[in-house]
């Protein structure tokens, strides 16, 4: 584990349970992202406690969740994602510190760590909130008052042709195969139709 302590390596561990963290935050459920976060965040933790570090710069890391969470839940979050960042960027590079206070990471590792990881998190968290605001290209309700056809015998269940689609039916009165029908309103993914008398 002596490969752990040393500051380049620690850095790079750290950014990447961060990384994860951060995303655990925005992509919830799976579990993946949540145990890389955990393992790597433990590692890094490992390293904090062998080597020299800034108390601020935990500090600093600690501050930048709140710009972070404030960014996915308010309509203008580019000034707060971009705040998270920058506040990330900072922290993580003067954690490991040498003389006191001087950052122990290299530069040129710092750079371009940092510069991917705010990269990724801007673009990744910017489609993220806008795939969750999106409106379903398929909306359901459009199904409503649309005429179709029976594809099978229709009373507690049965398939229509609405729109080029075939979906599960129920109908409060027995409806026979191939007979017109009009949607009268859905329930979840099955529609209640009803005969159209010509």
């Amino acid at each position: 584990m002596d490969f752990l302590l040393e500051p380049n390596i620690a850095y790079l561990i750290l950014l990447g349970g961060i990384l994860l963290g951060l995303m655990a935050v925005v992509v919830p459920g799976t579990g993946v992202l949540e145990i890389g976060a955990f393992f790597c965040l433990a590692l890094a933790g490992y390293a904090v406690y062998n080597l020299s570090f800034n108390w601020w710069a935990i500090v600093i890391l600690g501050l930048s969740i709140v710009p972070f969470i404030y960014s996915i839940q308010k309509p203008k979050r580019e000034l707060y994602l971009g705040l998270s960042i920058l506040l990330l960027m900072t922290g993580s590079v003067f954690l490991f510190a040498v003389d006191g206070w001087r950052p122990a990471v290299n530069p040129v590792v710092a750079i371009i760590a940092s510069g991917f990881m705010a990269v990724f998190l801007w673009f990744a968290v910017q489609k993220t909130m806008q795939a969750a605001g999106a409106r379903p290209t398929h909306d359901l309700g459009v199904l409503v008052g649309l005429n179709g056809e029976a594809r099978t015998n229709i009373h507690e269940e049965g398939s229509v042709l609405i729109a080029g689609e075939m979906w599960s039916a129920r109908s409060d009165t027995l409806i026979h195969k191939g007979s017109p029908i009009r949607v009268v309103r859905r329930e979840g993914f099955i529609l209640v139709v009803e005969k159209i008398n010509k």
